[in-house]
């Protein structure tokens, strides 16, 4: 590395470091960097001679000083700025003007006449074939949000690079065709990628909107289902209840025949007999009653090839095919797929069915529950009844 080319990374560095404003997330020195990078890279295949690499790498890190000033006119920045530094060191003044006119090569929609442009202009845009560059393009994003002069989405950001990559940007020298046009398509085909998996996830939303808002059968079945599920829900609560009722009465009778009954065999304890006969009878009817509601019904289990074809069987009643055979279950099964009016008929008269076994629990329930009551006051004024009146009689 020559002294001046030394001493201007030392300037750059310094000068983008300092006086660079912080939203310059992409324009900064790590792009400058890059550039440089990038341009030794070239030159080291073209071999221009030590002065020619010279100005080239003095244009490289220069190129994008212009930014320290703002974001107008830049390049004319950028010269104004490399043309100071190179008049302290006494730099040749015709070098200087083919400096910047190579920093003027960086420009946007520039065409490149000679191959010095050229290697200016394909190290400028050397990220474009990068692994970085997904992480190049964000800070580009992000700059020009915060800099107010652009915000993009991500899909129209995706957009604008692969119209970029397509229809603006090439590289221009031999050397990048060869080695960076291969990394540029790669980037491009995971853009195109990109979009095209969001078109097909955006196509498939859409559809899926539209099936929810056009089709009835989803209504109808959300119908089925929460009514099924209340139903079951429903039931299980009956069951619970009549194993509390079981629960309660069976401790009843236990304590009844454990404590009470044999002291009856006593003369003098005769008069608790009718009180706990009460007792005991109301309890044993409770629990004849909670078995009663909890008591499945046998079905036959079986149906023939006619019921299908008619409709009059309920296939998703286990009681109404537990004794088939898997063939004739899976081939009745077949049928009712077939025919969406044989599925909801099966699914109403499942609900309707179920509707009725409810019905029944819940009455003889509620009789339960009205009995073990009654049982338990007349129980209760029995035995105050004969505590009262024959409790303090002398006994034999």
């Amino acid at each position: 590395m020559s002294e001046i080319v030394a001493k201007a990374e030392s300037f750059v560095t310094e000068l983008l470091e300092n006086q660079l404003d912080p939203r310059f997330q992409y324009h900064n020195l790590r792009h400058t960097q890059r550039v440089v990078k990038s341009t030794k890279e070239l030159l080291n295949f073209y071999n221009l001679g030590d002065t020619e690499n010279e100005k080239l790498l003095l244009a490289a890190w220069f190129h994008d000083t212009g930014y320290t000033k703002g974001t107008q006119n830049h390049e004319e920045t950028s010269c104004a700025i490399v043309s100071q530094f190179l008049k302290e060191h006494k730099y040749n003044p015709e070098d200087l003007t083919q400096i910047c006119a190579w920093i003027m090569a960086t420009k946007r929609y520039h065409e490149p006449s000679n191959l010095h442009e050229e290697i200016i202009r394909d190290a400028d845009a050397s990220h474009f074939a990068k692994k970085s560059y997904w992480e190049t393009t964000d800070f580009l994003k992000e700059e020009l949000r915060e800099l107010g002069l652009a915000d993009y989405s991500g899909k129209e950001w995706r957009d604008i690079n692969i119209k970029m990559f397509r229809n603006e940007h090439q590289f221009y020298t031999e050397y990048a065709k060869e080695n960076w046009e291969e990394g540029k398509e790669r980037n491009l085909k995971q853009l195109v990628k990109e979009k095209k998996t969001e078109k097909e996830i955006a196509k498939k939303e859409a559809l899926k909107a539209k099936y929810k808002s056009e089709s009835p059968d989803r209504g109808i079945q959300t119908l089925f289902r929460v009514t099924l599920k209340n139903h079951l829900t429903l039931s299980d609560i009956a069951d619970t209840k009549a194993n509390i009722l079981l629960s309660v009465n069976a401790i009843i009778i236990s304590v009844a025949l454990s404590n009470l009954i044999p002291k009856l065999d006593n003369p003098s304890n005769a008069y608790l007999i009718v009180p706990t006969g009460i007792f005991i009878t109301f309890s044993v009817v409770s629990m004849i009653l909670a078995v009663l509601a909890t008591r499945p019904n046998v079905t036959s289990g079986q149906f023939t090839k006619k019921d299908v074809e008619d409709k009059k069987v309920n296939l998703l009643f286990f009681g109404n095919f537990h004794k088939m055979s898997l063939a004739d279950y899976e081939w009745a099964i077949q049928e009712l797929v077939k025919d969406k009016e044989y599925i909801y008929s099966s699914l109403t008269k499942d609900l309707y069915f179920l509707g009725l076994v409810l019905n029944r629990k819940y009455k003889i329930l509620r009789s339960t529950y009205t009995i073990f009551i009654i049982g338990i006051v007349i129980s209760v004024i029995a035995f105050a009844i004969s505590f009262h009146f024959f409790g303090g009689t002398d006994r034999i």
